[in-house]
């Protein structure tokens, strides 16, 4: 007798027959089948209790075979992920191997640039040997925490169960549990107080900063929405019109290409800049090189000869002491005599090409606009993708211009001055003071200085000049000192004429507490004391709570406000995350640096260049028109690009190891073993995933690739 499959046919979950066909354990498919008709699962007997409902047949043998495969292919999955981790482990081994600290000697051809072992060393051995002192006391009480852990003192975050400590008030004693007893009541009544107090500032002025970036995102949005957008009086076609009575604007304008050095760059910049196109007669370009390198100086002297030769009204100018650095250079240009029949002044660092367009869009907004000292540009980056740093750097400074510098230009008319890419009003120039050495960041001195004199800026953000990112971690962390120091230094110079000034008073306050302030002081300290210092101590002091909340939300939601002009880095918000942590070292100690004016808050080293956007922009136009672009000598032979490149290649590099991110990524790691024992999830991943990538930095691991 056929048994019966009514039970089948009244069960309420209906599966879809699957057929799997394996070749090999790594190689198999599944294939769904049409549904069964009701022919093959209706027995003769039972044909009209079941009437005309369909059933669907189920093979349990099949079912275990997929679930099996899939078990494999997730187990292929961690076979892959734990190969990955083996050649970063190798990866590592190699670089370690020849690798060098960051603060043995360096090869430098450059005598102007500041070597490492002629900054200041005690000041910067300090805070090294304060972070040594943190890792060894971390590693002590992480012993003596888990010796305590099984000795059967259990306690959960934060709060430690006392029950414990108290049964043995009146009982008795071992030597360890007297010792961690009183360790305990010292944690309670004198360590944990004062912690919690700093956790609380740092959390307030985390709450203040995160709230400053949500209300200039909403201000970036209103400009969308609202399309607000900066627009000349002189319009564009009247410009390039020259019909009937329409006014032509052409004023005299000097542009400035300051440089050091910088061999890998000045050819495309040079020829960027001399075909803008604008009236040769009224536009003077200057190449002020302060170049030590005889080799060089003799390549930029005759890249200007040629350009010279080609019709460009070009001149050289060489300063044989390089006093004041970028300042004093552009400081002695315009001190020259013919600078007074010039009404405006572009600046141009040496990797900066703009289109030949870039005056006609610019420019035109000083028109009928005398209040107007300076027009800044975007910046653009060729190598945004060329490597993880250079990805992670494009969100900040996507972030940068589009909401931070476009909302200050809207809603204040004031943002600080970028260095390059910009057109200044000259006589502008002049009543602020001119350009000053006692900073290094001369760019931000004379835009607040301007500012206090009742000068306005404008932020085009459509208007875009191409430039290159640092490629290499060192030369980042260079570029970020700087970039942190200087405005500390200038905070202290400024912060007298900015309170005797005769701006109004909430222009006064946006100066001190929003612009130095909130976020060139707080924004490093608390991201370093917080993350850093604060919550791997809270640690061990488990009784100062640091909230879910500020470990968790609050960070990622300002990632995310972050990373938003640069959409296409979302996938990168949790590396993004993670590295910002990790160069706020580099941050607080320049800051630090700036503001107590130590060692190397001086120090000024020229950003290395890799001339990737030279390269790309030179083969882009002989591809595109070999004829119209042969000018003599005055372009490189590509053939000897392409040999002098393969030579750079073949040379022994060496990876750079950076001893105080290396220290606070296994300080971290300690952190979060000790998380494990209060059962902290989310602070262990937190402290683990930090701790990893102060590792992946400390070895050089997220810049260039070197072998």
């Amino acid at each position: 007798m056929a048994p019966s499959f009514q039970w089948w046919a009244k069960e309420s979950h209906r599966g879809t027959p699957v057929v799997v066909k394996m070749e090999n354990p790594n190689n198999w498919s599944m294939l769904e089948l049409e549904s069964p008709s009701e022919e093959d699962f209706i027995v003769n007997n039972d044909r009209k209790s079941v009437g005309g409902e369909k059933g669907r047949g189920k093979n349990a043998k099949q079912l275990t075979w997929v679930l099996l495969l899939k078990a494999h292919k997730a187990a292929g999955c961690l076979t892959s992920i734990g190969s990955a981790m083996f050649g970063l482990v190798a990866a590592i081994r190699r670089r370690v191997a020849s690798g060098r600290t960051d603060t043995d000697s360096e090869i430098n051809n450059n005598n102007n640039e500041i070597d490492e072992r002629n900054d200041n060393v005690t000041v910067k051995s300090r805070f090294y040997s304060c972070i040594k002192v943190f890792l060894f006391l971390s590693v002590v009480l992480l012993g003596f925490e888990v010796a305590a852990y099984f000795n059967g003192w259990h306690f959960g975050s934060p709060h430690l169960q006392l029950q414990h400590l108290m049964s043995m008030q009146f009982g008795v004693q071992t030597v360890f549990d007297f010792f961690y007893s009183r360790w305990v009541l010292v944690r309670v009544e004198y360590l944990a107080p004062p912690l919690q107090f700093l956790a609380n500032v740092c959390i307030i002025l985390f709450l203040i900063q995160s709230a400053d970036r949500l209300v200039l995102c909403l201000g970036c949005f209103w400009i969308r929405y609202k399309k607000i957008k900066p627009v000349p009086k002189q319009a564009v076609r009247d410009i390039e019109s020259k019909e009937g009575n329409a006014e032509v604007y052409f004023p005299m304008v000097l542009i400035q290409i300051p440089m050091c050095n910088e061999k890998e760059v000045y050819q495309q910049s040079i020829a960027a800049v001399c075909n803008l196109d604008w009236p040769k007669t009224n536009m003077l370009i200057q190449v002020l090189d302060d170049s030590d390198d005889p080799t060089t100086q003799m390549l930029i002297k005759e890249e200007v000869y040629k350009w010279q030769h080609e019709g460009a009204n070009i001149v050289y100018r060489h300063r044989v002491i390089r006093d004041g650095y970028k300042a004093g250079n552009l400081k002695s240009a315009m001190n020259c005599s013919y600078v007074k029949d010039y009404e405006f002044v572009a600046i141009f660092d040496a990797d900066f090409q703009p289109t030949p367009d870039f005056l006609k869009k610019t420019v035109p907004h000083f028109k009928d606009n005398e209040e107007l000292a300076l027009v800044q540009a975007r910046w653009s980056f060729v190598n945004k993708d060329e490597n993880l740093l250079t990805r992670l750097q494009n969100i900040n400074l996507s972030f940068h211009f589009e909401v931070e510098q476009q909302v200050n230009s809207v809603f204040i008319n004031f943002f600080g001055f970028n260095g390059t890419a910009g057109v200044w009003r000259i006589k502008a120039l002049e009543e602020s003071g001119g350009w000053l050495e006692r900073t290094t960041v001369e760019d931000m001195d004379i835009a607040v200085r301007a500012h206090l004199h009742g000068w306005k800026f404008i932020f085009l953000n459509d208007v875009e000049c191409q430039c290159e990112l640092p490629e290499s971690y060192e030369a980042y962390r260079k570029q970020q000192h700087r970039w942190h120091s200087g405005p500390m230094q200038l905070f202290r110079l400024c912060l007298p004429a900015i309170i005797r000034s005769k701006i109004s008073l909430g222009k006064k306050a946006n100066l001190i507490f929003l612009f130095f302030l909130l976020r060139k002081l707080v924004l490093p300290f608390y991201s370093f004391t917080l993350f850093c210092i604060i919550l791997p101590m809270t640690m061990f002091v488990p009784e100062a709570e640091l909230p879910f909340w500020v470990v968790c939300y609050i960070p990622a939601t300002m990632s995310f406000l972050n990373i938003l002009p640069a959409p296409k880095s979302f996938p990168f918000i949790v590396p993004y995350l993670l590295f910002e942590n990790t160069m706020s070292v580099t941050k607080f100690n320049a800051m630090i640096s700036g503001l107590f004016q130590l060692g190397s808050a001086y120090e000024w080293v020229v950003t290395k260049k890799s001339g990737r956007s030279s390269e790309g922009d030179l083969v882009h136009m002989v591809e595109k028109d070999p004829k119209q672009h042969q000018r003599g000598n005055s372009l490189p032979d590509l053939e000897e690009m392409e040999k002098e490149q393969s030579r750079k290649k073949l040379k022994k590099k060496h990876n750079r190891m950076y001893r105080k991110e290396l220290a606070l990524a296994f300080l971290l790691l300690t952190a979060a073993t000790r998380s494990l024992l209060s059962a902290q999830g989310i602070h262990f991943y937190f402290l683990l995933f930090q701790g990893v990538s102060f590792l992946l930095v400390g070895l050089d691991l997220i810049g260039e690739q070197v072998e």
